[in-house]
This record gives C-alpha cells, sequence and structure tokens, in this order.
C-alpha cells in the first residue's frame, strides 16, 4: 500500500524539478537576449514556458486530487 502523504511529497519534488527546469531555460534565455542573439533566447523562452505549464498542469491535478479527500472543518 502507498502512503498518499509521501506519494504527494514525491509528486511535489519531481513538480519542483520541473519548475527548476523552466527557471534554468529563463536564466540561459536572459543571457542570449544579453548577446542579442534574439532566436536562440526565444527558443529557451519557449522552453521555459512548456516546463511552467507541465509544472502547474500537475500541480493544479495534484490539488484536484486533494480536493477530493479534503473535509471542510471550522478548526
Amino acid at each position: 500500500m502507498t502512503d498518499p502523504r509521501g506519494a504527494a511529497a514525491d509528486r511535489l519534488e519531481e513538480i519542483a524539478a520541473e519548475l527548476d527546469l523552466a527557471a534554468q531555460h529563463c536564466r540561459v534565455a536572459a543571457q542570449h537576449y544579453r548577446e542579442r542573439n534574439v532566436p536562440r533566447a526565444a527558443a529557451h523562452a519557449w522552453a521555459a514556458q512548456g516546463h511552467v505549464h507541465h509544472g502547474t498542469t500537475a500541480l493544479f491535478q495534484l490539488a484536484e486530487e486533494h480536493a477530493t479527500r479534503s473535509v471542510p472543518s471550522t478548526e
């Protein structure tokens, strides 16, 4: 049996890694813009957006799964 909290923690680590990749692409894109290499900068910016999309999609899925188990409480 899988521990749901452990599984959620693992997924959050995966999401963080995905968003780290986005940040790396942003740094590379910034350097290319400084070098006035717009095509390469744009390619890395586009890759960053893909990683952000993948990471946020996974985060929303995790939130939706949590919502199915969460019970509202006044405490």
